[in-house]
């Protein structure tokens, strides 16, 4: 057994920049190995990373060292285990069951599709992630989560500000006092709107956990209600993002795709190639061993699911777009008790509506410069731009 390995080298920017590469290297020499820059241990295998999120009387989701509950104003079901955390996700959950999904939310995920499409001009180049990826995935977001009232620019802002804030590791103080300012506007609507889902009962999560039987407190409501609003955007639109990405710059895939109405695939394969949700952080309650290493208790350990969807023990090149690879899950949407509680509606909304939506509307639509594209991100990840030639 090895005491923890410390890398000093690498930093938050270069982990920003371009993580893949340094995950590669971890994998081959260090797999489990302390990060000096942000003091966590990074894990980076998927046996490894899928063991942890499985098991979390060992390794425990309330980690004190996050910068989650400052930027959320909240300690999160994010960082709950055990009871505490499933009342507070099964106080959301009627509203994402594969009923609600079926009866209110799939006509009208296929209606705003149609119209924020629509809106797209021939013949011309656009910004496909700012006119079309965030805005969509926002509107979607907003009804089902009964906010309605708010814009798609202020749901996109309160999202960015709020992710920014929980990945702030490096503790800038700019970045908290952005989603403080997030966090008071939110709170600001949340109140406006209480009597109308009181009055008006809906399928809406706000509108769900106001109705309770055995409501959870109205401070919770408001934490739920902000993790799905920070998680609920980015992941859709960076997803999106990346598919469309990936199949552009490869064509002979993307005529495949087409051939087999193979969307799903592309889907599984954009967020596994680059997970929206890059890593994720757990507390050891005891002494335990990784691998060859052995972590104390009480020590952050960073699951890299970035990492873990690469890790050449399960896919053949993993550093490649390859929709038609031998299919194998992948770490994206997490795993144990915090599995994300949004899978399906991103794969309804994406899979089969989207993607099939978007490439019938512009089947000849073209990325002219692939190296424009600007890429960024280490907690969380994906295009900042995308400049698509629409014909």
């Amino acid at each position: 057994m090895l005491d923890i390995p410390v890398n000093e080298t690498v930093t938050l920017a270069d982990l920003t920049h371009d993580p893949y590469p340094i995950y590669k290297q971890m994998r081959a020499q260090t797999p489990v190995v302390r990060v000096a820059q942000t003091n966590r241990i990074f894990v980076t295998t998927a046996e490894h990373t899928k063991w942890i999120k499985e098991n979390p009387e060992i390794f425990s989701s309330d980690d004190p060292m996050t910068p989650m509950k400052p930027a959320f104003q909240a300690h999160t079901l994010m960082r709950k285990d055990g009871a505490e955390h499933r009342a507070e996700r099964m106080a959301m959950q009627p509203s994402f069951s594969p009923k609600v999904i079926r009866s209110d939310w799939a006509e009208l995920y296929e209606k705003i599709a149609k119209e924020y499409v629509s809106l797209l001009p021939r013949g011309e180049t656009v910004d496909l992630f700012s006119e079309l990826c965030g805005p969509v995935a926002a509107r979607i977001l907003a009804h089902m989560l009964g906010l309605e009232d708010a814009t798609d620019e202020e749901m996109q802002r309160w999202s960015q500000r709020l992710i920014d804030g929980a990945g702030n590791f490096g503790r800038d103080p700019k970045l908290f006092e952005a989603s403080d300012a997030a966090n008071a506007e939110m709170n600001a609507l949340f109140e406006k709107i209480i009597p109308r889902h009181q009055s008006e009962p809906n399928n809406s999560a706000f509108s769900v956990m106001l109705r309770a039987k055995n409501p959870i407190p109205l401070s919770q409501m408001y934490a739920n209600i902000k993790i799905a609003i920070g998680g609920g955007i980015n992941e859709p639109r960076d997803a999106l993002a990346t598919i469309v990405y990936g199949l552009l710059t490869n064509p002979d895939q993307l005529e495949e795709v087409k051939r087999q109405e193979a969307w799903m695939d592309a889907f599984e394969e954009g967020i596994r190639w680059v997970a929206p949700i890059q890593v994720s952080g757990r507390r050891t309650t005891q002494e335990i061993q990784i691998g060859d290493v052995v972590v104390p208790k009480a020590e952050t350990v960073m699951t890299i699911q970035a990492s873990a969807n690469r890790d050449e023990a399960i896919f053949d090149d993993g550093e490649s777009f390859n929709v038609f690879r031998e299919k194998h899950p992948h770490q994206s949407f997490g795993s144990g008790p915090h599995h994300c509680a949004g899978a399906q509606i991103a794969r309804r909304t994406l899979g089969h509506i989207m993607l099939p939506l978007l490439f019938d509307r512009f089947p000849n639509m073209q990325l002219p410069n692939p190296e424009d594209v600007v890429w960024s991100g280490f907690g969380f990840r994906g295009p900042l731009n995308l400049p698509i030639y629409l014909d």
